[in-house]
């Protein structure tokens, strides 16, 4: 196969899970969604997600709470999980670090990298943030405190088991001259192709000081919790030679994360993973931060975003839409509730919504609710016949700011027409050819935003589609949805319903 016509997996970052959800962690998991149910259009699609349940972060967010670590895990998960359904998100596999499917392969990869000598027993003796779950060299530092998150280090010193991070430096640098969209946006590229030229040092796998992780058979101690974390991307899908899921799926087409983790996604996983054998993923994406009054939102700062209370108030289909249209993918983008809801009036329920409810009225009221005929030719179809295939690229390219925008080119152009063209004066002028073909332009224009929008927006497109009379799922298969202008048939019976973006308080 080749790389377009390969299986499409993607990943979001599993989100550590030392507290519940916010707004930003829904951010990536749609973009993920967006893209599988991109790829699932034209080619089979694995969307795998989930959470990072050990270390010591956890630990003692489990203690200050009076529970085990376990028992703590167990009642936030669900909470996740509620979330990403409400959001529409259709993963196909969601993860946790605590199952035993998962266990037992970390333990494999150990077992691997000591026995081929990648790993080795050493003394730590040095400064590690239990926030960030990260060991840092003092020259790293920022006044003597961890230069991601701002939160004193504790000095650690103990027998740890070390990965020879050191060795791949030169096999890491090669392959960043060789692929330089591999790690994108380019900013991060750059970060990353620093943090190699100042040199690389072996990585503690390990911590003694605590029991909650994963094991270490026969060594005593627990792995190293961002081991444990970036594994999950291969053990979810089997990593076995004989395992058709991973024969088919990997390297990973797409591996989304939060610049904040680039170092270890963009470093440390590509060296684990030649380590082992295998190939290192396709594309690592860094997201920007989301920020409120120019800081990034976060739950230690206390400006994180309710993504429950979002989705009650605005629709989750509209803050999916808000968050992949606002910004660039990868740069950073200010968030607050004004700008969502200044989005969901003027794009959403002036331009989409609108036109639905309009055409399908005018159609109930002229055509007794049947579409009209179709015209013997349509200039939208040379202007928007390529539309699908560019729309699917932008969005496959992670460029959904431009497909929302090639898409609204659209809806801009069929709200033109109408009122352009005055279908209620057509009408009261007897030029029923002419209103037709107007109407019957507008419902096929309407069928394909639907498909298109389908993968943004995917309960509200539903609807669209039962409101354009069309029977079942949404039609995934773009290369049939979009083979000629007119595939909506004529004397399709509508079914009007309520506002597909109602007012909102």
């Amino acid at each position: 196969m080749s790389s377009v016509e390969r299986a499409y997996y993607v990943t979001t970052p599993i989100y550590y899970i030392n507290g519940n959800p916010h707004v930003g962690h829904v951010y990536t998991t749609i973009v993920a969604d967006a893209l599988a149910r991109t790829a699932r259009t034209f080619r089979p699609a694995f969307f795998l997600t989930g959470t990072d349940e050990h270390g010591q972060k956890v630990a003692n967010a489990a203690a200050a709470a009076g529970m085990s670590p376990q028992v703590w895990t167990d009642e936030l998960v669900p909470r996740w999980q509620e979330l990403f359904k409400l959001y529409h998100c259709s993963y196909d596999d969601f993860i946790r670090t605590t199952q035993a499917r998962h266990v037992e392969k970390v333990q494999r990869v150990f077992e691997q990298l000591h026995a081929r000598g990648d790993v080795y027993l050493g003394k730590y003796e040095g400064w590690y943030c239990v926030h960030e779950e990260t060991f840092w060299l003092e020259s790293k530092l920022v006044d003597g405190r961890c230069p991601t998150c701002g939160r004193e280090v504790q000095w650690i010193s103990e027998d740890d088991w070390f990965f020879r991070l050191s060795a791949y430096r030169e096999r890491l640098i090669e392959h960043y001259q060789r692929n330089p969209t591999w790690v994108q946006p380019r900013s991060v590229y750059n970060e990353m192709m620093a943090l190699l030229r100042d040199g690389l040092e072996d990585l503690s796998i390990s911590r003694a000081t605590f029991d909650w992780g994963v094991p270490i058979p026969r060594h005593g101690g627990v792995i190293y919790v961002w081991l444990d974390a970036l594994l999950n991307y291969i053990t979810a899908i089997g990593w076995s030679e004989d395992d058709a899921l991973f024969n088919t799926y990997w390297p990973a087409s797409t591996q989304l994360i939060g610049k904040d983790i680039a170092r270890f996604h963009a470093i440390i996983w590509p060296a684990i993973l030649w380590a082992l054998g295998e190939a290192a993923p396709d594309l690592i994406f860094a997201h920007g931060w989301i920020t409120v009054e120019g800081q990034k939102m976060s739950k230690s700062v206390g400006n994180v975003a309710d993504p429950f209370a979002l989705a009650q108030r605005f629709g989750a289909d509209s803050v999916r839409y808000f968050l992949l249209r606002e910004a660039a993918f990868g740069s950073d983008f200010s968030y607050s509730e004004e700008k969502i809801s200044a989005r969901y009036t003027s794009d959403l329920a002036n331009d989409l919504g609108n036109l639905l409810q309009r055409t399908l009225a005018m159609v109930q009221r002229y055509f007794g609710g049947t579409i009209p005929a179709a015209p013997a030719e349509s200039d939208l179809e040379h202007r928007f016949g390529g539309l699908a295939v560019k729309v699917r690229a932008e969005l496959l390219e992670l460029r959904f700011r431009d497909a929302l925008e090639s898409i609204w080119d659209l809806v801009a152009t069929l709200n033109r027409r109408i009122d352009e063209r005055k279908p209620w004066v057509l009408q009261k002028e007897g030029r029923r050819d002419e209103l037709g073909s107007l109407l019957y332009d507008c419902c096929e224009g309407l069928r394909r935003l639907a498909i298109l929008l389908h993968p943004v927006m995917p309960e509200r497109t539903a609807e669209m589609w039962r409101q354009l009379g069309k029977p079942g799922l949404i039609d995934e298969d773009w290369s049939t949805s979009f083979a000629g202008w007119g595939r909506i048939a004529a004397g399709t019976r509508v079914s009007p319903g309520s506002s597909l973006f109602p007012k909102i308080a």
